[in-house]
Parts: structure tokens; sequence; C-alpha cells
């Protein structure tokens, strides 16, 4: 998309809404259920569903939330039911379940590596979640992944958040889905707040986690799709270059299809 260009932000609109209702009615399914997370991505993809006109449930999944998560997220909500009667919401608390969780499981080990782990853990109960929304009313689970996470630096829980049935806004850069999102009037409390995945209960943010905000991932990225030299580049420039390059090795493993032993030919 061009940024300010209306024109082609409405056609791709459009065109997602048109897929969304088609892929749904060959599948013979009801719509949608999505997670609301009270960031771009989730507000994005709802509204995106809720266009088809076909049934959307927006769920709620608070585990240790953070309290701007929670109201960002009732925000959008609350908005997107006055809009299209076809949304509905259903909150579902899963901090008990995440605390019994931790208290079957060992938690003797290196605080980094158990902290990510429990931040996954909290990802893949939501995925649970949803698929039992899912089943009960007959919807597909919309993914909230972008370009850039989902194919760029790999920035999902494995059968967590990338645990879904379609992807409709995983074609779009960040900086897309901000465009996007601007022009179906998503809260601006959400277009204002610095994108967080909310898995570790506080306001730390993306670029925090990354080490590189949005907008220069996705330079990273076309960078090395179209197979640039680093030479002449900033400091600046190599060290974000340098952060892509790892972060898409180390996670080939989310975006690959899942190695298969062949043994047909033994």
């Amino acid at each position: 998309m061009t940024k300010n260009n209306a024109t082609i932000v409405e056609k791709v609109n459009t065109h997602i809404v048109n897929w969304l209702k088609n892929y749904a009615t060959a599948a013979r399914v009801n719509g949608f259920v999505i997670g609301i997370s009270g960031g771009v991505d989730s507000a994005l993809t709802s509204t995106l569903c809720a266009q088809t006109g076909l049934q959307v449930l927006c769920v709620e999944m608070p585990i240790h939330q953070h309290k701007d998560h929670v109201s960002r997220g009732r925000e959008h909500i609350t908005q997107l039911k006055n809009r299209f009667p076809n949304v509905s919401s259903v909150e579902t608390d899963l901090t008990p379940v995440f605390e019994s969780f931790k208290s079957q499981v060992p938690a003797d080990f290196d605080d980094a590596k158990l902290q990510l782990t429990l931040a996954n853990t909290r990802a893949r109960l939501r995925m649970t979640t949803l698929y039992y929304h899912a089943g009960v009313h007959g919807l597909l689970v919309a993914g909230t992944g972008n370009k850039v996470e989902d194919f760029g630096v790999g920035f999902y829980t494995k059968y967590g958040d990338g645990g879904v049935d379609i992807s409709p806004i995983a074609d779009l850069m960040k900086s897309e889905v901000f465009e996007l999102a601007s022009f179906l009037a998503v809260p601006d409390s959400i277009l204002k707040a610095q994108p967080s995945d909310g898995l570790f209960g506080d306001e730390k943010t993306d670029e925090q986690q990354l080490g590189a905000s949005y907008d220069e991932l996705e330079w990273a990225m076309l960078a090395a799709e179209n197979n640039e030299s680093p030479a002449n580049y900033s400091d600046r420039e190599k060290e974000v270059y340098a952060i892509y390059q790892r972060l898409n090795k180390a996670n080939q493993h989310k975006m690959n299809p899942i190695p298969v032993c062949s043994v047909k030919n033994l």
C-alpha cells in the first residue's frame, strides 16, 4: 500500500473482507473467533472479519494482564459491537488456569528461560481457548500476525498465537496494518499505543524485546529480500540488519513446514 492513498487502502480492505467471506463460506462455518489483546493487529483483524457480516466472536483472555491492555481491548470491543450487529464478545479469565499449571510443573530453572517459557505458555493457553470457542460455535480462528512477525523475524509463539486457521493480515507490513486500521477507525488509544505482545504482564514493548522498531525491521526485511549489501549502511542500519538476520535464522523452525522423516525410499 501507499501512504495516504485512500483508494489503495480501500481496495485492500475490500479484497481481504471478500477473501475472508469466501473462505468461510467454502468452509461452511458460521464466522470467526479472534483473541483481542488491546493491540492494533487484533483490532484490525476483528474489524476486517466484522465487515463480512458473518458471526464474529471477540474473546478476552486475561492472564495477569496489564490494565492498559485490558482497557484498550474493551474499548475496541465496545466500539466494534456498536458498529456491527454480528459481533459478540466473551471473557475467559485464564489467570487461575495459568497459576494452576505453574503449580504442577518444576520451576527451578534459569530465570530468563523460565520467564520466556511461561510467556509462551500463556499464548498456548489462549490458543486452546480460542479453539474451544471455535469448536462450540462453528467458527474459524483468525490469526492476527503481520508480515514482519510471521515471515520476517518469527515474533510469535509456535502453537500459540501462531496456531490459527487463517491469516488475513499476514501479507501486510506493520506500517500497513496501522494504515488500514486508521482507515477503519480503530480507536486512537490503540493506534497510539506502543506495540506489545502482553505476554509478560507488563508494558514491555515489542521494540524492547526485539531490539529494533517495526519500521527498522521492515527496512531490513526488504533489504534482505533484495539481497542488498550492508557495506554502505550506517552503524545503526548494520545493527538492525544483524538483528533481523539473527532472528530470521533462529526462527526458521516456525516459518518452515514441520520436518517429516521419509521412509519411502528405504
